[in-house]
This record gives C-alpha cells, structure tokens and sequence, in this order.
C-alpha cells in the first residue's frame, strides 16, 4: 500500500482531506523566487506550525481563524483516518507531530493580502524608480527600509503556479466585491498593526508580511498560515537602521546567498551549502524563541 498523495501540495504545505475539515502538514522544503530548493531546513515546518499557532491565539479577537486541533490524539485519529502512517508509510508517526494541525474547511478568496509597514524588497525598488509602491504614491524623501506612516494594503493575485502579481484595489474590488475588499484590507491591516507591536517589543521588526482568508458559514476568517518567517520579513530591531537592506530571520537569507552565485531563478536551484542550511534553520527557530520567549520544543 502506498502513502497516500496530498489533496493539495503547496511549495511547503501538504494539505489532506478530512471531510470539513482539513490536516495541514508543513513540511521542511524551502522555496525562493517560486522554486523549490533541492535542501530541506531542519525544524522549519515546526517553526512555520508553532508560529502559526502563537499568532492565532494572539490575533484571536480581531478576527476568526481555521484552527481546530493540534492535540497529538486527534493528530493520530487524523493520520490513522487517512493512511497516513501504514507499515510502508515514508514518513514515522512522529515526524507529523508539531508540524501538522486540523483545521476548518473554508472557501479561500482568490488574494493575497498584502501589508506593509516599511519600505522594503520589490517595495523599495518600485518607490526608488516610481515613487509609488504598487501603484499607491507615497512620500518623497523616503530611504530604503524606511518606517511608513501607516501600514498600507497592497494585495496580489494569488496563483496556483508562478509568480503572484500585484493589483490595484480597485482591481480586487472587481474580483471580491468592494464590501469584501474593504473588510479584507481592514483586518489585514489590524491583523498586521497587531503583530509589529508586539514583536517590535519582543526584539523583532515585521517589515511586512501577507494573509489569506476564507468563508465558512458566511463567516470571513484566517487561514493558512500567520506572521511566519515564510509569509513575512523579519528583521531584527536592535540593528535597524534606514538607508540600507536589513539582515533578516526570515528566508530572505537564502534569497541573498542564491543571488551571490548568479542563479538566474529558473530551474534547477543550485544546491545550498551546509553551513547555509544550518544558519538558515537557526535563523527559523530564534525567531521563534524572540518572539514567544521560549526555544521551540524540538
């Protein structure tokens, strides 16, 4: 018997079905620029898992979210329900644990909620040649990784392959509705104000970071992932400083190592080096210990 494929397989989800409900297992893989890089990280779909649910209990009373269940029994009831774990099975029972959550079914809008608080990556090179970040002007005089006003709202298309793309809101105004949009935009927004203060106080900058939401029973609520060092840009916040790039907990490292040898972001990646998968699976789980206050259980 084989083990069984995922209903869905994302960059580093694996995502089963369980009737209404889903098993969200985050795997080890790394993706940069859309492709996956032939190394895993030690530990980071823990880290992506542990985060997640940290953020969902803190961001609780702004909005709903999917979780159910991390319990390691209803994990087991989950992976016995589905095969998960036979004899031949690749993976042991234990490598799901503190990787893998039950979660509610939801109907996903079709965007990406982007939100960004400081002026950085794409952002940054959009400004320095336009003035505007994803078609919204902004002030003059900015520097790179500059602190903005206000968060702003830039939400993308969210692509099954390939790059997302940026749109405009009125744009997704067309494709959700303008009350939807205005409410995505709205708790994205208190979602991500949220977090930066907490985690600015805990010794770590969220420059920016995205969100998905979904429907279930008429009701808009979180899903996927939150506030993680895959859908954010962590910097630290003892070394900030504008007018420069910033050193990062978050993928972004592995990004920086890829350009330095001149791949081209198509296939095939090149392999990382040891000493970068190692640094990179550090860079995961101090992220998490800053921002938590305690080391990852690993």
């Amino acid at each position: 018997m084989q083990t069984p494929t995922p209903t869905f397989q994302g960059k580093v989800r694996d995502v089963y079905d369980l009737g209404d409900r889903l098993l969200f297992v985050a795997s080890d893989r790394i993706s940069a620029y859309d492709v996956i890089l032939p190394q895993e990280i030690p530990n980071k779909g823990r880290v992506l898992t542990a985060l997640s649910l940290h953020w969902f209990e803190r961001t609780g009373h702004i909005v709903e979210n999917h979780f159910l269940s991390s319990d390691a029994a209803d994990i087991d009831g989950a992976l016995d329900e589905l095969g998960l774990c036979s004899p031949d099975a690749v993976r042991p029972r234990d490598w799901y644990h503190g990787r893998s959550i039950i979660v509610r079914r939801a109907a996903v809008v079709p965007i990406e909620c982007v939100v960004r608080g400081y002026l950085a990556g794409s952002a940054w090179s959009e400004y320095r040649e336009q003035g505007t970040v994803c078609g919204q002007l902004l002030p003059s005089g900015l520097e790179e990784s500059s602190r903005l006003a206000e968060p702003i709202f830039t939400p993308s298309t969210k692509a099954t392959s390939g790059h997302d793309e940026n749109i405009s809101i009125s744009h997704m105004e067309e494709v959700v509705g303008v009350q939807l949009a205005t409410k995505l935009r709205d708790l994205s927004v208190a979602v991500y104000d949220f977090a930066r203060n907490e985690a600015t106080a805990k010794g770590i900058i969220i420059a920016d970071t995205k969100f998905e939401f979904g429907h279930v029973g008429g009701k808009v609520i979180l899903v996927d992932e939150v506030l993680t060092p895959d859908s954010s840009r962590f910097w630290p916040a003892d070394t900030y400083e504008t007018g420069r790039s910033q050193p990062s907990f978050d993928k972004q490292f592995v990004r920086d190592w890829l350009d330095s040898v001149g791949w081209d972001h198509s296939p095939p990646p090149p392999e990382l080096p040891a000493d970068i998968v190692a640094k990179t699976s550090e860079k995961y789980l101090q992220a998490y210990e800053l921002i938590t206050g305690t080391p990852l259980e690993i």
